[in-house]
């Protein structure tokens, strides 16, 4: 279900220029990227409003239903001839959309604690699958019929969404309302820091912030100083961060070890050697910068969602991750609301600098803030 959702949602994010402009005649870049971080702020407000609902009505339930106004909409966007009543309807249909999200916090629901970080990293995988899919899918799409047929494909998705939520709630295989609880040890309200949430939604808004500005102008920082400057050259070596994150999922499945959220620190500090070598425009030191990131941004966002859900409690597990979602499309939309401005004033190099900035803020604070937590877990392995 994931997988079909990221697909449906990435089909038409590297084409909104290409698609407002056959389909509106809209060819004002500013128009594009208001319209693209609208798209931001309804999702910032989708899962928190869906994780609020989900306290009363299970997730799949839930699904079943917006998952269907969604493909309504989705081909009433394929129909609508109006600017406008694009614009208002597209936005509605990513509210109902983003319940989908759901699905994330429900899963590690329904599974122990000790399979939380084989299971968050298998969907992190899964969402890096679903966004390569879901422009190599838009692509074609665009290419070969026309951008408007990609909200077909995305009424697909919501159906189909639809009906495996209907099909597991139906099915006597499935124990769907079962929640794994575990207990808890007597010092696990002493080791949360106060306002954990608040202090870990901060610190994951600068690292998605940090990570998500290196992303926009890659390409061309690739193709500015490269003799390869072919477009499936510059997208593979953007994509070589995805293609690590699957192999880092395979050592880990293959290691058996389980580290939990230990291990932040570590990642941090081999995210920032990765993005100075992504800094030095040189070929070798790009692609080996890209390998290292690669590595330390999935080992990073897995752990950090490792550590919410593990401070967590499982009936707070939709609400939690919700407002952790926030910050970090927060982060998100002000990273693409502000990588344009200084890419133009200052080159193509200075997201690094940023970023690099970023991930050192992002390690401050995780290490004063989560310092009890850390200990603890140092405590417990010794034991």
């Amino acid at each position: 279900m994931t997988l079909v959702a990221v697909v449906s949602d990435y089909l038409l994010h590297p084409f909104y220029p290409q698609f407002f402009e056959l389909r509106f005649g809209i060819t004002n870049p500013k128009l594009v990227g208001y319209y693209f971080a609208a798209i931001c702020f309804m999702v910032m407000i989708a899962f928190p409003f869906w994780a609020y609902i989900s306290k009363k009505i299970s997730e799949l339930n839930i699904l079943v239903y917006t998952q269907f106004v969604a493909g309504i909409l989705a081909l009433y966007c394929y129909y609508t001839e109006s600017y406008l009543t694009f614009w208002i309807v597209s936005l509605v249909m990513i509210l109902f959309k983003g319940s989908y999200l759901l699905v994330y916090p429900y899963i590690l629901k329904i599974i122990t604690k000790e399979e939380h970080p084989s299971t968050i990293g298998l969907l992190s995988v899964v969402v890096h699958l679903g966004g390569i899919l879901g422009a190599v899918l838009g692509g074609l799409t665009v290419d070969l019929i026309h951008p408007s047929y990609i909200f077909l494909i995305m009424a697909a998705g919501d159906f189909i969404q639809m009906g495996m939520s209907a099909y597991l709630l139906k099915s006597k295989r499935y124990a769907t309302g079962l929640i794994v609880s575990e207990e808890e040890t007597p010092t696990d309200k002493k080791l949360i820091p106060k306002g954990f949430i608040l202090k870990l939604g901060f610190i994951t808004l600068i690292l998605y912030f940090s990570d998500f500005l290196i992303r926009p102008f890659f390409s061309l920082y690739w193709e500015s100083f490269s003799a390869y400057k072919t477009k499936l050259v510059s997208g593979t070596i953007y994509a070589i961060p995805g293609f690590v994150a699957l192999i880092t999922l395979w050592i880990n499945n293959k290691r058996k070890k389980e580290e939990g959220a230990n291990g932040i620190i570590n990642a941090l500090c081999i995210g920032l050697i990765g993005l100075f070598l992504q800094g030095i425009p040189s070929d070798a030191f790009v692609i080996i910068g890209r390998i290292v990131y690669g590595w330390a941004i999935f080992q990073g966002v897995v752990k950090f969602d490792v550590l919410l859900f593990q401070l967590s409690k499982p009936e707070s597990y939709a609400w939690d991750y919700s407002k952790i979602h926030f910050f970090q499309n927060l982060g998100v939309l002000l990273a693409s609301l502000s990588v344009g401005i200084v890419v133009e004033d200052y080159g193509l190099r200075i997201p690094f600098a940023i970023a690099l900035l970023g991930f050192i803020t992002t390690l401050t604070l995780y290490f004063f803030v989560f310092k009890s937590v850390r200990i603890t877990h140092k405590q417990l392995a010794k034991t």
